[in-house]
């Protein structure tokens, strides 16, 4: 399964949420099927996708937040597992591309090519839906139960290691930050 399988397959139905990426592929990925305002591309910093989403999903709990993450940048940040269950808000949903790698930054392999189980960690994290899905199918059918249940969900996209056939991003940084806060003061 290649990750922009997956963003292709829910793009529409994203196009109201707050969607938060981490920075390399799938920036690059979602930008090349079409910027939208509400998409915050969260370039140089990696691991903190999901931390940023929590507090969106505290600060709007009015609004739906979707993370879009990878393997290496949680595994950063594998604690914000634990944060994430304890508030656990209802409206937000974690979605991890797993393509077992650093792809990003040189193809590195990472911690799930071995032994790590992000979904086995969520759940003991405290996490009542966390699963790992490996076929575009088994994603839809996990993407439309987080989105009716409207609680909490994790959900681990095994995908394979490729990139983008081009990683072209010409929106300047400071101008998605502004667009961003635009569209969420628009959305009160």
């Amino acid at each position: 399964m290649q990750r922009i399988e997956i963003l292709r397959l829910i793009y529409s139905d994203i196009a109201d949420d707050v969607v938060v990426t981490i920075m390399g592929a799938v920036a690059a990925e979602l930008y090349s099927l079409g910027h939208r305002r509400n998409f915050f591309y969260l370039q140089h910093a990696m691991g903190l996708a999901s931390s940023m989403g929590l507090g969106l999903a505290l600060a709007r709990p009015d609004k739906r937040v979707v993370v879009f993450d990878g393997d290496g940048s949680l595994l950063m940040n594998l604690g914000t597992l634990s944060t994430l269950a304890w508030h656990a808000p209802n409206n937000m949903i974690h979605v991890v591309f797993d393509n077992q790698s650093l792809l990003s930054v040189g193809g590195f392999p990472t911690a799930t090519s071995a032994v790590a189980d992000l979904a086995g960690i969520a759940e003991k994290s405290g996490f009542k839906h966390a699963v790992t899905v490996r076929t575009v199918d088994e994603f839809d059918t996990a993407w439309y139960a987080a989105r009716e249940r409207k609680e909490l969900s994790f959900i681990v996209a095994k995908v394979d290691a490729i990139g983008p056939k081009v990683f072209l991003m010409d929106l300047p940084l400071l101008e998605n930050r502004f667009q961003f806060q635009r569209w969420l003061c628009e959305k009160e």
